[in-house]
Formats: C-alpha cells, sequence, structure tokens
C-alpha cells in the first residue's frame, strides 16, 4: 500500500514522542545529579 501526502500527515504514533519526552527528563536528571555532585565533592583534574 502506497500512501499519498495528505494520507502521510494523519498517520499518528506516541512512541517516539515518549522516547524523546523521556530522554530530555533523564538527562536532566543526570546533569542536576553530576551538578550536585561536583559541588559536595570537588576533586582536582588529573
Amino acid at each position: 500500500m502506497i500512501l499519498n501526502n495528505e494520507e502521510m500527515l494523519e498517520v499518528k504514533g506516541g512512541a517516539l514522542k515518549f522516547g524523546i519526552l523521556a530522554g530530555i527528563i533523564g538527562g536532566a536528571i543526570v546533569f542536576v545529579v553530576g551538578v550536585i555532585d561536583g559541588l559536595l565533592n570537588p576533586r582536582k583534574c588529573n
């Protein structure tokens, strides 16, 4: 089955949006934890 342009615009999917949202939230949590760890446990670079 071949879709035309109008039909392709009407295709809906939710997995990609959830994956992007989970990636953004996960990245923000890792960043905040890293900043807090760096402030509470400072170490010099070798």
